[in-house]
């Protein structure tokens, strides 16, 4: 996808800063733009940040926005993947900076290559747990803008931060200041989920379509045997029931944009292998949940009786 729309301004690099880039060009050969950009950010001292500005679309044909700040350069990437818009706002950044990625273009394979960090000579909450992510082999941190509100001068973010089956929510001026409480409430959760100081929490492994395909549990049973059709039916609390059964965890999380009809939207995530991502949408926000959580059931009711 071209980046004409989406890459940022250039902004004037200092000699130190261009030799740096020159330099990854000559030790990134069969990399991804990701992957060159963290490279560098270690080099440099200033990690990438990623945040999810926008998911919209319908689950067959999903569209997400991410932007990437690292130092003075901030890009914007959009694709039809979290991964792909993670790829394309690091390889436009990474044009910002003059690092050659001719040959880096090769296909994004892991999440681990997105990585949304900050650092600095003072580690943070944002940076610890980058760190603790990767040192266990979690998912690493998604910071996703949830809401902007206020007037130009006196703007209020509300941000995100995902980890594994958790999130936790904040407040602040900026996108920044906002991913960092975010990221401290993150902490805090650990901690208290491990009962001290020390993070010895472990997130619940993922389940595998293949498990729901041979489980004889009631709430799966029900699913096979029933119609998903009947009125006025709570399948929020009716995928509750079927992911306590199953082991996996749901998220919801709502879109800031309205549909071109006026409705409310969401997306419900599942902690499954391969992760399912559905698209809701209702009159009001939990119209739109509960469009979402039958939209998940329809999917696992299909992949569960498919031998």
């Amino acid at each position: 996808m071209s980046q004409e729309g989406f890459q940022s301004t250039a902004v004037k690099l200092s000699p130190d800063t261009r030799l740096n880039a020159q330099e990854m060009q000559k030790t990134s050969p069969g990399k991804t733009p990701i992957q060159i950009l963290h490279e560098y950010g270690i080099k440099t001292g200033n990690l990438p940040v990623y945040v999810m500005d926008k998911a919209e679309g319908e689950a067959h044909q999903p569209s997400f926005v991410f932007s990437v700040t690292m130092g003075d350069v901030n890009c914007t990437g959009q694709g039809p993947s979290k991964k792909a818009a993670k790829h394309q706002a690091a390889e436009a950044a990474l044009n910002i900076l003059q690092i050659d990625t001719g040959a880096a273009n090769v296909p994004v394979k892991m999440e681990a290559n997105g990585v949304a960090a900050e650092t600095n000579s003072h580690p943070n909450s944002v940076g610890t747990l980058q760190e603790l992510a990767l040192q266990r082999g979690w998912r690493l941190p998604e910071y996703t803008v949830l809401m902007e509100a206020g007037p130009p001068h006196k703007r209020e973010f509300t941000v995100t931060c995902r980890l594994e089956s958790l999130s936790e929510n904040a407040v602040g001026n900026s996108k920044k200041a906002a991913k960092k409480a975010a990221a401290e409430k993150m902490v805090e959760k650990l901690q208290s989920l491990s009962g001290c100081s020390e993070i010895t929490w472990t997130p619940k492994p993922s389940v595998r379509f293949e498990n729901l395909r041979n489980s004889s549990g009631e709430k799966i049973s029900l699913l096979r045997r029933n119609p998903l059709s009947i009125p006025n039916t709570d399948y929020i609390q009716m995928m509750l029931e079927l992911s306590n059964e199953q082991g996996f965890e749901v998220t919801y999380f709502d879109i800031d944009e309205l549909t071109v009809n006026g409705q409310y939207q969401c997306l419900a995530e599942l902690s499954t292998s391969p992760v399912t991502v559905c698209h809701g949408t209702g009159i009001s926000c939990s119209n739109a949940h509960n469009d979402a959580a039958h939209s998940a059931l329809q999917y696992i009711k299909i992949m569960a009786s498919t031998k």
